[in-house]
């Protein structure tokens, strides 16, 4: 009970202080946009690129912490896209769009606050190794899954995995990530002021997020198939995270790297899950409402985790 309350429920009333304000105190779409384009645009980014220039690379990139993570994510993709077609009778779309629910964990905006709430900020080091290639690689597996199901294994694979890099490598989190290796490589000294000013906006970010995440959420309407949605949040709240913990002990992970792993895996699907349904206009109410449903139930299920985790 301690850790509910002196270590998820803060994160948690912040995202409820946000819902609040979306949905009674008069904050309104267009300043929830800005502050998540603040946040996801800047803040975030400013954040995860002070944190890879002052990483140790050879220290926190483990094959085997990330393959701990990644193949609970991927054994939850085929779950959640295999689940959806043959137990529920969805379409392959919009069961590649399920798919990628229970494949892409919320590693950002709650997977940090989180771990870093309940092992201290030098615990954020391998969170910030999967966050590194996590956009990436479900991006990669989703667009080819989609693009497969819908035009075959042939022509028309190219070009949406060509635009899709394109925006990844737009995408802000991956300039933050990639500046922030550059100077780790290079050795640069940042300036005093400059790292002043990088360090008072990295204060800000999560709890913008947050913040922001709360008002977005309010715009989710719980709608759609129900079943699917409980499903959703079996798969990516206790499978990828159950998978992560046993490969993690396999590979004897340290204390850290297993509790990072372990943690991000157990955050509900981000609203990148929308966003990737809303692409391809498949499953887009699914989407809306597990982002919701889950991101509440992960009160709970986190909390187990923490209890379960050395």
């Amino acid at each position: 009970m301690p850790a509910l309350i002196n270590i998820i429920l803060p994160v948690f009333l912040v995202i409820g202080f946000g819902y609040l304000a979306r949905w009674k105190l008069g904050l309104n779409d267009n300043a929830v946009d800005g502050l998540m384009k603040f946040a996801q645009n800047f803040a975030v980014p400013i954040l995860l690129f002070r944190a890879m220039s002052q990483i140790d690379l050879g220290e926190t990139f483990d094959v085997r912490l990330l393959a701990s993570f990644y193949a609970g994510a991927i054994l939850g993709f085929f779950a959640g896209l295999l689940g959806a077609r043959f137990l529920f009778g969805r379409p392959w779309p919009d069961s590649v769009a399920i798919g990628f629910a229970t494949l892409f964990s919320n590693a950002v905006l709650l997977g940090l606050p989180i771990t870093e709430r309940a092992y201290g900020t030098d615990a954020l080091g391998p969170n910030f190794a999967i966050i590194s290639i996590h956009a990436p690689t479900c991006y990669l597996i989703g667009v080819t899954a989609m693009e497969i199901v819908r035009n075959g294994s042939g022509g028309g694979l190219l070009r949406p995995l060509v635009s899709v890099t394109k925006s990844m490598v737009r995408n802000p989190l991956v300039i933050g990530i990639v500046l922030g290796l550059a100077v780790n490589l290079s050795g640069v000294i940042i300036p005093q002021p400059v790292s002043d000013a990088v360090n008072l906006v990295a204060a800000a970010a999560l709890p913008a997020a947050l913040f922001g995440l709360g008002g977005v959420l309010c715009s989710y309407k719980p709608e759609g198939d129900l079943r699917v949605v409980a499903w959703i949040m079996l798969v990516a709240l206790v499978l990828h995270p159950a998978v992560t913990w046993t490969l993690g002990t396999a590979f004897s992970l340290s204390t850290g790297q297993l509790r990072s792993a372990v943690l991000t895996a157990s955050m509900a699907p981000g609203v990148n899950a929308f966003l990737f349904a809303s692409m391809y206009n498949v499953g887009k109410r699914v989407a809306a409402t597990a982002v919701l449903a889950a991101t509440a139930s992960s009160l709970v299920t986190i909390w187990v985790w923490l209890h379960i985790l050395p």
